[in-house]
């Protein structure tokens, strides 16, 4: 176990209206403020914790691809790796559509580092904006029955002890925790259908506060910081093993079509861990966003 500050959003900064949050680096509508939380590892004890009672797993899992520096290498080769992971873990999966990742790396160079703020990344209705803009012919068939979002998240090159994800498991969480966000996107001068989330340059500090240039796309949930949060992370994860990360489960509770015990959810965050060695490397990530639909 390890005791660390986490950044959660101050509910009484923000309003009247809806807090709003950029895609592409820090800048926000609200302020944030820093809770100290014990956090509890999950080494040993993978195998008590699944996406659907606690709303994340840990599985190992080597993949082929190492170095994540060729975007058409990761889109063709190791999304094909994740569907199979996900296929081989999962009960009853009948379709996989991955629609996007993001690199993270924590050096001076990269527009997308760690992200140091609780949060989830969609919304129940940004889930199912999803379904809707991927699959347009099949959508009201599909989000009838089970689908979710699954993050899959891994380590790069080195294990992941410098700012690692730490996640709250959803059992200790409760519906008023979440706190819908709208989530701002760079605006595009096409109509192109890709995500443009801010990877080629790093925002300009002056403009933080800014909407000028920007448009609401998407939509995701803030935490607000309650002491019963249970915070786990997976020590020193390796580039072997990866973390799936529920952010939604038409059948969690709660849902319209949700089942009694089932996590909607799982909160998420890099902190920094006091316990890290000095000499660690930064950290390198990837995550990859899933739509799984169940028979």
């Amino acid at each position: 176990m390890t005791t660390a500050s986490f950044s959660h959003i101050d509910t009484a900064s923000y309003g009247p209206g809806k807090p709003w949050s950029k895609v592409d680096g820090p800048g926000n509508s609200f302020s944030q403020k820093w809770h100290q939380r014990d956090v509890h590892n999950l080494r040993g004890r993978e195998h008590e914790f699944t996406t659907d009672n606690a709303g994340f797993a840990v599985y190992q899992h080597s993949a082929n691809e190492k170095l994540f520096t060729d975007d058409a290498a990761v889109q063709e080769g190791y999304y094909r790796e994740i569907e199979s992971l996900l296929r081989d873990n999962l009960q009853g999966v009948k379709k996989v559509l991955i629609f996007d990742h993001t690199i993270r790396r924590r050096d001076n160079t990269s527009p997308r580092q760690p992200l140091a703020q609780v949060h989830v990344d969609q919304s129940p209705g940004a889930a199912e904006a999803r379904v809707r803009r991927h699959l347009p012919t099949e959508a009201d068939q599909l989000i009838q029955g089970r689908y979710q979002i699954i993050n899959v998240w891994r380590p790069i090159q080195h294990p992941a002890s410098d700012h690692p994800l730490a996640v709250i498991d959803w059992r200790s969480t409760s519906p008023s925790d979440y706190i819908s966000t709208d989530l701002l996107y760079p605006k595009r001068a096409d109509s192109m259908d890709i995500d443009d989330r801010g990877k080629e340059v790093r925002p300009d500090p002056n403009n933080y506060t800014s909407t000028e240039g920007y448009e609401v796309k998407g939509e995701t949930m803030a935490v607000a910081p309650k002491e019963h949060h249970k915070f786990y992370y997976q020590k020193d994860m390796t580039p072997d093993e990866v973390m799936l990360l529920k952010c939604f489960d038409s059948y969690g509770e709660g849902m319209p079509n949700g089942k009694q015990g089932i996590a909607v959810r799982t909160p998420h965050t890099a902190f920094a861990d006091p316990q890290t060695p000095a000499d660690a490397p930064g950290r390198q990530s990837i995550e990859v966003r899933c739509l799984v639909f169940y028979e």
